[in-house]
């Protein structure tokens, strides 16, 4: 009798859906992106085809990445982006006109390109500034792909004079030439326009502000990130040095 009643119990218990595991994983995501890690390895484990759950845990995997900025965690660090790339290019290669997709492989690889020497790091510029135009040309309002393509502009503009023409001539980074710190400007400021609430939009805006020498648009956008609400696991982060940045800026006399 027990027995029977054991093996009933069994019988009812079912795993959890692709649905349901996909579910919690995009609710843990923002905060707890390891447990959301977890739960779209579960759907990938079924099916690696799955092309959300790819490049959502490609996502996963580099904001895991960030918080191991420390030299000692280079390796782990290496290793998720490692593992995030593959899991992106994946979704890419399944889904080639889906914007989030395209929009996870650029994340990945701009977080990549962070370490990496100049000729690598003109390499990954070429394809993420690709990858961001294709995730626009499917849906203009998504506010990540403004961001990276904004971000593109940043990092090009900042390259030295001498840095951009080796890009540009013998690295093949001719696609560097079109970088302008208007362009840059324009995107994050659409960017924030599209996610008001999103603080890396406003911090990385106020960077290209002050990289114009446009003091005021710069404080106000800091000063918006101390009051926004955190959102994701590195806000923490972002808002400390986004606070940092605002204390380094001149006081404005008062009249």
């Amino acid at each position: 009798m027990i027995r029977y009643a054991l093996l009933g119990i069994l019988a009812g218990f079912q795993a959890p859906s692709r649905d349901s595991l996909l579910a919690e994983g995009v609710r843990l995501a923002a905060l707890q992106p390891a447990a959301a890690l977890r739960r779209f390895e579960a759907i990938l484990a079924a099916d690696s085809t799955d092309v959300a759950a790819n490049w959502r845990a490609a996502i996963a995997r580099s904001d895991l990445a960030e918080q191991r900025a420390a030299p000692a965690e280079r390796g782990a660090r290496d290793s998720l982006l490692a593992a995030a790339q593959q899991a992106a290019r994946r979704a890419v290669r399944l889904a080639p006109g889906n914007p989030s997709a395209l929009f996870a492989l650029g994340l990945v690889l701009g977080n990549t390109a962070l370490t990496r020497g100049l000729k690598q790091r003109v390499r990954l510029a070429v394809e993420i500034r690709d990858l961001a135009l294709r995730a626009l040309a499917a849906d203009s309002l998504h506010d990540g792909a403004h961001h990276l393509l904004g971000r593109w502009n940043y990092e090009v503009m900042r390259l030295s004079g001498v840095e951009r023409f080796v890009a540009r001539n013998l690295l093949g980074g001719a696609t560097f030439g079109k970088a302008s710190w208007a362009e840059a400007q324009r995107e994050l400021e659409r960017a924030v326009m599209l996610d008001s609430t999103r603080i890396y939009h406003r911090l990385d805006l106020a960077r290209v502000y002050l990289a114009r020498h446009d003091l005021e648009p710069a404080r106000a956008q800091l000063r918006r990130i101390g009051v926004l609400p955190a959102r994701l696991a590195a806000d923490t982060t972002l808002r400390r040095q986004a606070a940092e940045l605002l204390g380094t800026l001149p006081v404005v006399p008062l009249h």
